[in-house]
């Protein structure tokens, strides 16, 4: 470990003499967690703060101490946590490093004042502010929205607070009472009816009643990498165009938490891209499939001016200029993917999508033209209303994508092959499709049927026949999820407190996520499965996104019938509520 980071770019180091030292930990291991980019950024915003010094963990590998990247210190050192949470699967994870780090993991086991050994404990990250209600026993504080506005003034409340020994309870309270964006969930209480359906939500005295997320509203420097090695997981320089996307694919929660959509300038990307060093010619850029042309041209062009190759998650198939592929051509990238989500093109307006067959085949096409060798393509299976019919319609557009790549491939003495990566669907809360049940059962059949054995092996026999239809198609690779597994995250992903003792027993016993159900008297089905009124009161309701519920239930009747509703359009359309004036923070 000390071999990287005395080669790691941009690794902050600060004395710990008179500064309020903190612990950022993410649950994951090393060369994964260094990468991420959010982590990045919460990692130098902290560390930007004169009265504090930030080290970093990450999650050990087998047989490893827990301790910081920087100085090799203990977790129990520090008497401020704080974590960043982007994916379901880590909430055991995360639980399992604080007691490793010797900190009691539920937040009422904690002592009321807070110091080494018993610090505060902060949780932030994507996936807190879609649904904190899982890891909420866990955390003293959460920050429901984007760290760039909320950290500067939640640190400097934190610092006066402790330096004047204020207690535990105080402190909560005194930030969840004054600062957007902090969620002190100690102070709110929950009653549930039967099958774990909320009742009531029920805040301390003086406290809202609900907790607004905060967004950051512009940059004029992207967020880019901070910290850079060539042993990282990731190894290029990476710059966002934004956050969130305007397309409103009902699935997507990123497509509806994110809300504003907030594109960059291309001033303000360039200026990202700027400052990165030398020796680091490959870069990424996050968000590609919303950025407008123009924006794209202008990065195209002073990519190709600095010889810099370029790197990405995934292309909008529909977005694709002459100049991004030019830049693609010279960059001898090898592997572009395209998320086609939904099986059929009616299944693409019942989720929103938007891309016809066409699109499709026009963006193979120029993918492999451009030198691409192996194109991925994305689809979900388990989506509402979805049939065989969607399942075959998916098949034939695998056999026309070969014959319009397969040629361009013989030419050029190398064949493009493809990749099919066929994923279960999950149901996200902020979502229109908040309400459906998992496995694409239809509501009637998830309700007459009260566990989830019926949603799993519905998923499982598209995928048996996904591959007897495609099997023996030359160049194609399928690869897919276990339903079974996905079920974990479909439970964490509409979860709330009651989770608590499962994801204890998983995290410091090591049971499995079935057995650690069972013996705590849950069901997957009530959490994944049931399907949701148009009524019911969401245990993630007591975040307010600014969105209203009456919106997202249209957009879920539009699904059945097949309807698409147009790209957001920031502050000039009232559609969803976020951009209304009575909304705007």
């Amino acid at each position: 470990m000390s071999s990287f980071l005395a080669t790691e770019h941009g690794t902050v180091r600060k004395k710990w003499t008179g500064r309020l030292a903190a612990a950022l930990i993410y649950p994951n291991t090393y060369p994964v967690a260094v990468s991420n980019l959010g982590f990045q950024l919460v990692y130098s915003l902290l560390n930007e703060h004169d009265g504090l010094v930030c080290e970093r963990f990450v999650y050990p590998l087998a047989n490893e101490p827990l301790r910081s990247l920087e100085s090799n210190r203990p977790l129990a050192d520090f008497p401020l946590v704080l974590t960043s949470v982007s994916f379901e699967h880590d909430y055991p994870r995360l639980i399992a490093m604080l007691a490793a780090g010797g900190i009691e993991p539920l937040a009422e086991g904690r002592p009321a004042d807070i110091k080494a050994g018993s610090p505060l404990v902060i949780m932030g990250g994507v996936a807190v502010f879609m649904n904190p209600e899982p890891l909420a026993p866990f955390a003293d504080l959460m920050v429901i929205g984007e760290a760039e506005p909320v950290l500067p003034g939640l640190l400097e409340l934190v610092r006066k607070a402790l330096a004047a020994g204020a207690g535990r309870l105080d402190l909560l309270h005194e930030a969840g009472a004054s600062l957007a964006g902090c969620y002190a969930p100690a102070l709110y209480s929950f009653r549930y009816k039967d099958q774990g359906i909320v009742e009531s939500i029920n805040p301390a005295p003086g406290l809202p009643s609900r907790v607004r997320k905060v967004v950051q509203e512009n940059m004029d420097v992207a967020a880019h990498s901070r910290q850079l090695s060539p042993a990282a997981e990731l190894g290029m320089f990476m710059t966002e165009l934004g956050r969130g996307c305007s397309r409103g694919c009902r699935f997507c929660a990123a497509g509806f938490i994110y809300r504003p959509p907030r594109l960059w300038s291309a001033d303000a990307v360039l200026a990202g891209l700027r400052q990165r060093p030398e020796g680091f010619d490959r870069v990424g850029l996050l968000g590609m499939e919303m950025a407008d042309h123009e924006v794209l041209d202008r990065i195209a062009g002073y990519l190709a001016d600095q010889s810099c190759s370029l790197s990405f998650s995934s292309l909008r198939a529909d977005r694709i200029s002459g100049r991004l592929l030019s830049l693609l051509a010279g960059s001898n990238l090898k592997s572009a993917a395209i998320a086609p989500d939904g099986c059929s093109e009616r299944l693409r307006r019942v989720i929103n999508k938007g891309l016809t067959e066409k699109d499709l085949l026009a963006a193979a096409q120029s993918l492999a033209e451009a030198g691409i060798v192996h194109l991925k393509l994305y689809v979900m299976i388990g989506l509402p209303t979805e049939t065989e019919a969607d399942l075959d319609e998916l098949i034939t557009l695998i056999h026309r994508l070969r014959e319009r790549i397969l040629p361009i491939g013989r030419q050029r003495g190398r064949v493009t092959g493809m990749t099919l990566s066929v994923n279960s669907f999950v149901p996200k809360p902020w979502t229109p499709f908040q309400y459906l049940p998992f496995g694409g059962l239809s509501a009637t059949r998830a309700a007459a049927c009260p566990d989830e054995v019926a949603a799993v092996m519905a998923l499982k026999g598209k995928i048996r026949y996904l591959r007897k239809k495609l099997a023996g198609v030359a160049n194609l690779r399928m690869k897919v999820d276990r339903p079974e597994v996905v079920l974990q995250q479909a439970v964490f992903s509409r979860g709330d407190r009651r989770l608590a003792p499962v994801l204890l027993d998983m995290a410091i016993r090591g049971l499995s996520f079935k057995r650690s159900m069972r013996a705590h008297g849950l069901t997957a089905w009530e959490y994944a499965v049931r399907p949701r009124q148009e009524d019911e009161l969401f245990c993630w309701d007591v975040i307010d996104h600014g969105l209203h519920k009456e919106y997202l239930w249209r957009e879920y009747l539009k699904s059945a019938r097949e309807q698409l509703t147009t790209a957001c359009d920031p502050g000039r359309c009232r559609r969803c509520g976020v951009c209304n004036e009575d909304t705007i923070a």
